[in-house]
């Protein structure tokens, strides 16, 4: 009998063939978040095609595609759909009412509304998340020590996503006496209009969120902001673009715990009983040769800080 999902969001025992894991990412493969899984799920004692199957779907930035790919999912008989990202998590929600689906975000899922309570989230939903209400006034604060005098911050985020980090970027601006212009990006041609308007809004440093759009296209925005001669810094898994600084709790460590609890509801755990995992292990990256080439000097205490100069 092929596994079934009980009423209760538990995989029940298969004897006919191995537990069908669907994965979906906003993203495309090299995604540390999705290599980060990967791992931990072959520590955990799972090898695709033995004991267990794997398929994965990629956006590659493309939102509009998470719907058709995630009810895709569905259709190639997923057990259990792991998702990284909180927009992703939605599209296989609406694909799969009563999958347990278990979520790797960057968001508070509460905030969010994907569960009522993290202790105790009911339903066919857990998972982890990165989210630290914290990370981002730290970001503004390290910009600040960079950069003397910053008045005007520019914010690039994804219009596709809930707005949670974007305001929450303008209020820890405001905190710190600083203007925000916050642009969120619609598509890939967004590019050249965002730093178009950051130049003509004075913007003097750049805080790019762990967003779908920033996090694919990490590269091109790097390259634009070294040609805008504007300070940037990123989140803990944007660091492998090559930024002037990275600061955060990377969300490859929440999707390591999303592994493990992939693995509990294989083994018939209720997901309704298995907790929301919060992840904070914040880490500061500094990239000594990107910073010289925008001119701007990184203070000692702050290189000594950082576990990668």
């Amino acid at each position: 009998m092929d596994p079934k999902i009980s009423s209760y969001g538990t995989v029940q025992e298969a004897s006919s063939r191995p537990p069908a894991i669907g994965l979906l990412l906003a993203g495309d493969k090299t995604y540390p978040s999705f290599a980060a899984f990967m791992e931990e799920m072959q520590e955990l004692g799972y090898r695709d095609g033995e004991n267990i199957r794997f398929d994965a779907r990629f956006a590659q930035g493309h939102l509009e595609a998470l719907p058709a790919l995630a009810a895709d999912l569905v259709q190639c008989g997923a057990d259990v759909i792991a998702v990284i990202g909180a927009v992703t998590y939605w599209a296989a929600r609406k694909a799969a009412p009563n999958l347990p689906i278990v979520f790797a975000i960057v968001l508070d899922p509460v905030s969010a509304g994907i569960v009522d309570n993290a202790q105790r989230p009911g339903g066919n939903t857990t998972g982890c998340t990165n989210f630290d209400p914290e990370q981002i006034g730290e970001q503004i604060r390290i910009l600040k020590r960079v950069v003397p005098g910053l008045r005007r911050l520019a914010v690039l985020g994804d219009a596709g996503v809930p707005d949670i980090l974007p305001n929450l970027a303008r209020q820890e601006a405001e905190k710190e006496d600083l203007g925000a212009h916050i642009f969120l990006l619609k598509c890939e041609d967004d590019f050249a209009p965002a730093f178009e308007e950051f130049a003509a809004q004075g913007a003097q440093a750049l805080i790019c969120l762990e967003v779908p759009r920033t996090t694919t296209h990490g590269a091109e925005i790097v390259r634009r902001a070294a040609i805008a001669r504007l300070p940037a810094i990123f989140s803990r898994d944007h660091a492998r673009f090559d930024p002037p600084i990275a600061y955060g709790t990377s969300l490859a460590a929440a999707a390591r715990r999303m592994a493990v609890q992939v693995d509990e509801v294989l083994k018939g755990i209720e997901v309704a009983r298995i907790p929301v995992q919060h992840i904070r292990r914040p880490e500061l990256i500094v990239n000594l040769n990107a910073a010289r080439e925008l001119g701007i000097t990184l203070p000692a205490d702050l290189m000594d800080s950082a576990i990668n100069v």
